[in-house]
């Protein structure tokens, strides 16, 4: 099991790496209809098959199902690290490969057509990872079930506690975790046998997240908020047990459980992990980097071919700052100029409120400039909160967590008030056009909410298109009405040189021999990044190679998309109608996109 289909498996979120897919299949979709008798009972067998897949896939991951706001299966929770669990998840992949494979695609056309290109490919994806040992990196500063179950059982998340059912379910589901954290004990054992270990400076993160969980008192444990915030209306008798059962849950199974990872990472998997921090350095490394790198940016490119473009790109974003810094009257050079931005004071914010107080502002400005380029809008509430602190000090500066299906939770951009003085206000726009409005919280709420597509394109996410997608909103930020103070548009650039550098520091990482040290100081010395963030972002890529080439990717592929269109269409060009195509049909592998569009920009003539 490839480590970014384990990360779904565990955290079934978006933050994590997201399951991408391969651009070639072994069955390759015909473009051209049979008669239309056998195509509609083609595509019909293939929706049934979709629906059938999609049922199974929530069984088999009960916390996807929570996630996208299905009660189903709160309860449950399988050892997602065991063997039993990943060889059935692998018979699982081949054999819906195979059932679909065995339809075809002879005669589809359209949605049908597209339908089946993502499914194959993304099965063929998960069949492929299958000789990827990622059950035994079960676990870094970034990938942690033990941080995602404090989200679920604090009440703050996607598990809900509302009734007494619900409380019951998560009392069903958290005594199932004690065992998953002992799995992930003996699969670690089993990857210092391997040699596949963590890097050190990845699980040195580790031990202080666990420790602001540990606590010897449950009333003092983010699991006993539910407690505190229980239903007035709760019968007196089920308080009283619920009390009784939280306080036993916490006390006599979750805690000694958090203690017995945390001990075994501090006392005995911490002397056996490696100084190395590519995924080079591990047994098939490089075959593993190179699948990750294929499937995260949905292209064939290689690991040395990115490093290039982004090498490239980081030449010319560093122009356009340098024009920038002239335009504000800046004296000194652009190296001082970026050391100014990250020092003087007046770039930062005086407190938490006045941060969160900014961002809801940009929210207010945003949603003024959306109606001219888009007439597609997502109906899911939307909401902006702080990042918790547990998770704070590694947690990136922003990040999206998607609404619920039925829209009872709302989109939430958390923003990250660790370390204020590192926060900048010139970051502002850029980092709310790119995670919330009109970028993540648009796409992956319009995406789900298209309820004629099959349920898993609702929820696909390729990384390439979400990423590269909200990249190229904060290129449009003008059109928006943003970007009126030159800081902003800086802060615009210094995001985009953010990703341009991604494809340098990672492919530099995990496949051309970079330390760490080397790649901080890269960032360090192209950016005005503070190093609280470089530092995080690297560790970010240590732990999750080549998820991060997939915003740049995705961004320089949808910007030549919107340029052929322009340049084609003249002044039949609308870019309303762009974004609605764009967006309609959900996520896609960037091939895909490319053909869809083309096609309807044929049909625009």
């Amino acid at each position: 099991m490839r480590r970014s289909a384990l990360v779904i498996a565990i955290a079934a979120t978006l933050l994590a790496a997201t399951p991408a897919i391969a651009q070639t299949a072994t069955d390759t979709p015909s473009a051209k209809p049979e008669a239309g008798a056998p195509a509609a009972s083609k595509a019909a067998q293939l929706d049934q098959l979709y629906a059938d897949f999609w049922e199974a896939s929530l069984k088999l991951n009960p916390l996807m199902a929570t996630f996208i706001g299905d009660p189903r299966y709160n309860d449950q929770l399988p050892n997602m690290l065991s063997k039993d669990y990943i060889d059935a998840t692998n018979r699982f992949n081949e054999e819906w490969l195979a059932k679909a494979k065995a339809i075809g695609s002879a005669g589809l056309s359209g949605q049908a057509l597209l339908s089946y290109q993502i499914f194959i490919e993304q099965q063929q994806d998960a069949v492929d990872g299958e000789r990827f040992r990622g059950e035994l990196l079960p676990i870094d500063q970034f990938n942690n079930l033990a941080l995602m179950a404090v989200q679920l059982g604090s009440g703050t998340n996607a598990q809900p506690f509302a009734t007494v059912k619900d409380y019951d379910d998560w009392l069903a589901r958290a005594g199932k975790i004690p065992a998953i954290y002992d799995t992930a004990i003996a699969n670690m054992r089993e990857g210092v046998r391997e040699g596949i270990v963590q890097p050190r400076v990845l699980m040195v993160k580790v031990i202080p997240q666990l420790d602001a969980v540990i606590k010897d008192k449950p009333e003092d444990s983010e699991f006993w908020d539910p407690i505190k915030n229980m239903p007035k209306d709760f019968s007196a008798a089920d308080k009283a047990r619920l009390t009784a059962a939280y306080r036993h849950l916490i006390a006599d199974q979750l805690m000694p459980s958090y203690r017995r990872l945390r001990d075994y990472i501090a006392n005995d998997y911490m002397t056996h992990t490696r100084n190395t921090v590519g995924m080079d350095a591990l047994p098939d490394g490089k075959a593993w980097y190179a699948y990750d790198v294929r499937t995260q940016t949905t292209t064939n490119q290689t690991p040395e071919q990115i490093h290039a473009i982004g090498l490239s790109e980081v030449a010319r974003i560093a122009k356009e700052m340098d024009a920038l810094r002239v335009q504000v009257g800046y004296k000194g050079d652009l190296k001082s100029f970026l050391h100014y931005l990250q020092t003087d004071p007046r770039f930062t914010f005086k407190s938490e409120k006045a941060l969160l107080d900014g961002y809801n502002g940009v929210y207010a400005k945003v949603m003024k400039g959306v109606p001219r380029d888009f007439s597609i809008l997502p109906k899911a509430p939307f909401e902006i909160r702080p990042v918790e602190a547990y998770r704070a000090k590694s947690a990136a500066g922003g990040q999206y967590q998607p609404p619920s299906m039925d829209g009872k939770r709302p989109g939430i951009f958390y923003v990250n008030t660790y370390d204020l003085p590192s926060r900048k206000t010139w970051d502002m726009e850029d980092l709310f056009l790119h995670e919330a409005i009109p970028g993540h919280h648009f796409q992956i709420s319009i995406q789900q909410e298209q309820t004629g597509l099959p349920m898993f394109r609702r929820f696909a996410q390729f990384n390439a298109y979400v990423e590269g997608y909200a990249l190229y909103c904060e290129t449009i930020g003008y059109e928006l009405g943003m970007y009126t103070d030159p800081y902003q548009k800086f802060g615009q650039l210094q995001a985009e040189q953010f990703r341009a550098m991604r494809l340098v520091v990672d492919t530099g990482i995990h496949a051309l021999g970079w330390s760490r040290e080397q790649a901080i100081d890269y960032m360090l010395a192209n950016s005005a990044m503070s190093p609280t963030d470089v530092t995080a972002e690297v560790e970010r890529y240590i732990a999750m190679p080549a998820q991060a080439l997939a915003y740049k990717t995705g961004q320089m592929d949808i910007t030549r998309l919107r340029a052929k269109a322009t340049r084609e269409l003249g002044a039949k060009f609308d870019v309303r109608a762009f974004h609605t195509e764009l967006l309609k049909d959900g996520a896609l592998p960037l091939a895909v996109l490319d053909d869809k569009l083309d096609r309807w920009i044929a049909s625009q003539h």
